[in-house]
């Protein structure tokens, strides 16, 4: 068909404010805070085959890998779709997930009769059972210990909700009446979205509106054909490491290869260690949408984002590796580490091709889970956001100070510290930037965070801690890394302890404190501006010394001005000692 491209931009546009209104939908009425103030869920459309055509709304790992699951239900049920139907699904293995606790509510939207699409939400769940309160059972060594499996299921047959099933899923849950307001949420933000894709269908016609979403696909599919074309031909390698599988330490690498051949691409894991034995290996729909969002996250910001924007990109995932791991391995950890370092790999290898648009890596996470009163009518699962690590800088901005993981590029929101006061029992005390924690740079890394609160009843804590310790983020065009996290929990009575990497205590309540790792600097640092320096020290992120020995910036006693002679003097002895050649 002959489409008009002006209309071909305002259907993109429609659709992806389809996807912004059903997270508004889910926004204001479900239960969880982990949804309500933090956001941590994604909505999206797909085509009639799956094919993902608008992912506007919430977090990347969620949304990039959102074909594989409604592709798993047209496998499962085939004909047997009708209209006012709604599935769920979870499983990794055999439903396209990419971990236990993020459920797909998927509604196939049918006009005059014939599928046209399907609305979707997928929403990481507060507890889904399994070996800890919260979902992330840090000494799961099997799926199985992770939480209630769920192949695609009907779970709205013809308007009527199959009750039996629903009260399965909050027996299943310790927080089953948030459970039950959840999933009402996810259920009522898919009928918004869509009632307004049957009306946008409606108003083209059938035959046109489904040669509209071929036509955004196509239209992805040149964008970044385009992108790829701009890069010089050739094989780019890279490797990110981590250094323990949730028992033990030991190095586990990623190995990737990225071979840009015109405008098209081809990203091989081969060589990548095996699956381990703890939570992180990444299923493979997971997998996927970590090199697409690492992918995407490089080029313009104008990018769509949508499956067609990668059908020039191949990608080689060995089985049985810890990128796509043989059942019954445990995934949970998954949508944050691995996801995390296959976005760095694939980072590192685009940084080869084209250095001016490189980043430096952000650092892990090493907040835990506190859950507690369970069993009780006021159970309560709280993930101790506030203390977030620091993002990488790039070559024209410095990294941000704390923000959510690396795998939501800014779509995880960092919930209110008061409301979370009221919400749950804990006292929050301090959360302040913390000094010289980014890494050094032209451009500065993130600073991460110092925290400090008091939990106030007992409770299971659940560490997951990936950036304790070692430093995580990494600094590229001689930047230097951020400093590494550290944990330290008080509880009453008890003495105290360096909390571990990965691992569950049940502890009365407690103190915990908190210095979350720095993202990684770009470019020298003696490249710095001065005045840039001076800021940081003013603002506490950097601190008199650093100023002087790592910048080579020279102030007064009182931090107030820029000895200008002295600065230019110590830079000059900095650069040589250094080696570093203007």
């Amino acid at each position: 068909m002959n489409l008009d491209p002006i209309q071909l931009a305002l259907v993109q546009n429609r659709l992806d404010h389809v996807s912004r209104q059903m997270g508004w939908v889910m926004t204001r009425t479900a239960r969880s805070p982990i949804f309500n103030q933090s956001h941590d869920f994604s909505c999206f459309i797909t085509d009639p085959a799956g094919t993902l055509v608008s992912q506007a709304d919430g977090i990347p790992i969620h949304t990039g890998g959102g074909g594989f699951a409604v592709r798993a239900l047209l496998a499962a049920f085939a004909d047997d779709i009708a209209e006012g139907d709604v599935f769920l699904l979870n499983d990794p293995y055999v439903a396209g997930g990419n971990h236990l606790p993020d459920w797909v509510i998927a509604r196939p939207i049918f006009v005059d009769a014939t599928l046209v699409a399907f609305c979707c939400n997928r929403a990481h769940q507060s507890d889904i059972g399994g070996g800890a309160a919260g979902t992330y059972n840090a000494e799961a060594t099997e799926i199985f210990h992770e939480g209630v499996r769920l192949p695609p299921l009907k779970l709205i047959e013809a308007g009527g909700t199959r009750q039996d099933l629903w009260n399965l899923l909050l027996l299943n849950s310790r927080t089953p009446d948030l459970q039950d307001g959840d999933l009402r949420a996810m259920v009522g933000s898919t009928r918004i979205g869509g009632e307004r894709v049957a009306g946008l269908i409606a108003e083209l016609g059938v035959a046109s509106g489904l040669a509209y979403f071929e036509a955004i696909l196509d239209h992805a599919d040149r964008r970044f054909r385009t992108a790829l074309s701009e890069l010089p031909d050739g094989r780019y390698e890279a490797t990110e490491v981590i250094d323990n599988d949730c028992f033990e330490f030991r190095d586990i690498t990623i190995r990737l290869a990225l071979e840009i051949s015109a405008d098209t691409a081809r990203v091989d894991f081969t060589g990548t260690d095996g699956q381990i034995l703890g939570f992180k290996n990444s299923s493979l729909a997971n997998t996927y949408s970590a090199v697409y969002m690492a992918l995407a996250s490089y080029f313009e910001p104008d990018l769509p984002r949508n499956e067609g924007t990668f059908r020039g990109v191949e990608i080689t995932a060995p089985e049985g590796s810890i990128i796509n791991p043989r059942p019954p391995a445990p995934v949970t950890m998954c949508t944050v580490f691995v996801a995390h370092e296959i976005v760095h790999a694939v980072w590192k290898a685009l940084a080869e091709a084209d250095p001016a648009r490189s980043c430096a890596g952000w650092a892990k996470s090493i907040h835990s889970v506190t859950a507690g009163g369970i069993g009780s009518d006021r159970p309560f699962v709280l993930y101790h956001w506030h203390a977030m690590p620091g993002g990488g800088a790039t070559g024209n901005r410095d990294g941000f100070n704390t923000i959510g993981h690396l795998i939501a590029l800014g779509g995880l929101h960092l919930p209110n510290a008061e409301t979370y006061e009221q919400v749950y029992p804990i006292r929050i005390e301090r959360q302040e930037f913390r000094c010289d924690g980014g890494g050094p740079g032209e451009f500065r890394g993130g600073s991460g965070i110092d925290y400090e609160a008091r939990v106030l009843t007992a409770g299971e804590h659940t560490f997951r801690g990936e950036g304790v310790g070692a430093p995580s983020g990494f600094g590229i065009a001689g930047g230097e890394e951020g400093k590494g996290g550290v944990i330290t929990v008080y509880p009453e009575g008890q003495p105290d302890f360096e909390a571990p990497k990965y691992g569950k205590r049940n502890l009365p309540p407690a103190r915990i404190t908190a210095a979350s790792p720095g993202g990684g600097g770009w470019g020298e640092a003696l490249e710095r501006q001065p005045g840039s320096v001076l800021r940081d020290v003013r603002d506490g992120l950097v601190s008199f010394v650093a100023a002087r020995d790592t910048y080579g910036v020279v102030l007064d006693d009182a931090c107030h001005e820029i000895d200008n002679d002295a600065t230019n003097d110590l830079r000059t002895r900095l650069s040589q000692e250094r080696g570093i050649t203007s």
